[in-house]
């Protein structure tokens, strides 16, 4: 304040030096002004933890939905199409007529069933068996390119099964061992129906990384499991991937007239309509609020701009009758607060930017610091945490923390600009 004289504010323009000046000074905490500083450093560090948070949420969430579906449509087919009156006889023609559909990336026949899943030592486990060709697990990379122990090669002849390493791991499997599939809908005697049980050898154990993919499917050639499920040449479904799986209600009516009789279809959204529902009112429900958190940090900054408008009511009369106008104390005091803002969303944004990169190490971190599993895969689906970061919805949250910032400025800088000097000044 010693430095500026009344020629200082002769020709004001908005944003002067002097206004940038006097509101970063005002910043610097001194012994007068102690609990107004707590107060801007309280409001700075919430709007940091806000926006941290926000980023941090919003990053696993996305990441959240985008693996659950690269992992659900890597395993199973946009469009699942399955025959009104009976099995599908005559997929082999079907097939080239599907693959001609623009739009349409390769089709596979299935032949799905479900049952009970023994290994060497006893015990069991519910699996869900899903007949393939092996021309078209390679096409499904999700699996083909996750191979971990055996192999896909000869996979039509060897008469053996690919499971996940879940399903190896409750039932004690290996490569080479073998995997009795026990089906209640077995052979009809005079004395009722037996169950079918038939042994296959392990040849090949993959992991998705979705644990509920990995601790059920085993994937069996075709015809074998043509054979254990007694359809003779037929599939059940033909499962379409497309290259663009959000255009599907376009494509479907293309696909029911290739196949040229009625059919029954189902996409993947109908199948997985609750799951990715509920995510996204999770995900709606979670910026709600933890922007309040970055709201609460907006009122202190309300609340420290008035305690410093009182603290600096003599330094506001003495600029007013130095020709300091009213637009400019209306500026300093908003520079102040939106300097807070500032801070605290950036920080935030630093922060919040380096936990997403490290989201993997801090999660092992805290599971070796407390000895707990802070991801179980059993309830979460995924076998580790996800984190998927955006540059879109960072910027809405940059947004709105520095909007909110700037709203809280308004209030106690309008009241600093109408203070009158005559009354500020009465009692020095």
């Amino acid at each position: 304040m010693n430095r500026l004289t009344t020629k200082t504010f002769r020709g004001n323009r908005p944003f002067a030096s002097y206004e940038w000046m006097i509101a970063l000074r005002y910043m610097v905490p001194n012994k007068k002004q102690i609990f107004t500083s707590v107060i801007s450093i309280i409001s700075l560090i919430g709007i940091l933890v806000g926006v941290w948070a926000l980023i941090v949420v919003m990053s696993v969430m996305n990441g959240f939905r985008g693996e659950l579906l690269d992992r659900i449509l890597g395993v199973n087919g946009h469009l699942i199409v399955q025959a009104v009156d009976s099995d599908f006889s005559d997929y082999e023609t079907l097939i080239p007529k599907l693959d001609r559909v623009e739009g349409v990336k390769f089709v596979l026949p299935v032949v799905e069933g479900q049952a009970l899943a023994q290994g060497d030592y006893g015990g069991g486990t519910g699996a869900l068996i899903r007949g393939m060709r092996e021309q078209d697990l390679a096409k499904m990379t999700t699996v083909a390119n996750n191979i971990k122990f055996g192999t896909l090669q000869n996979f039509d002849k060897s008469a053996g099964i690919a499971i996940g390493t879940g399903l190896a791991q409750k039932l004690g499997l290996s490569v080479g061992s073998d995997m009795r599939i026990i089906s209640p809908d077995g052979d009809v005697t005079p004395f009722g129906v037996n169950p079918r049980v038939k042994a296959y050898k392990v040849v090949a154990i993959f992991e998705v990384g979705m644990y509920e993919y990995d601790s059920a499917i085993v994937f069996m050639p075709l015809r074998e499991a043509q054979l254990f499920f007694n359809l003779d040449n037929k599939v059940q479904s033909l499962e379409v991937f497309l290259n663009n799986p959000d255009q599907v209600d376009a494509i479907k009516p293309a696909i029911t007239q290739a196949i040229g009789r009625e059919v029954y279809t189902v996409d993947w959204r109908q199948r997985n309509q609750a799951f990715f529902s509920a995510l996204q009112i999770e995900r709606n429900v979670m910026f709600i609020i933890l922007s309040l958190i970055v709201m609460v940090a907006a009122l202190n900054i309300i609340s420290g701009l008035i305690m410093l408008v009182k603290d600096k009511g003599h330094d506001i009369a003495i600029l007013r009758t130095m020709g300091a106008p009213r637009g400019a104390i209306l500026r300093i005091f908003m520079l102040t607060g939106m300097v807070i803002g500032l801070l605290g969303t950036f920080l935030g944004v630093f922060l919040g930017v380096l936990t997403c990169a490290n989201i993997q190490n801090i999660q092992n971190f805290v599971s070796w610091l407390f000895n707990v599993d802070v991801f179980n895969p059993q309830l979460y689906f995924l076998t580790k945490l996800p984190a998927r970061f955006e540059w879109s919805e960072t910027f809405l949250v940059i947004l709105m923390a520095l909007l909110l910032s700037f709203i809280a400025t308004i209030l106690p800088a309008w009241r600093a600009a109408r203070l009158d000097p005559v009354t500020a000044l009465r009692y020095e």
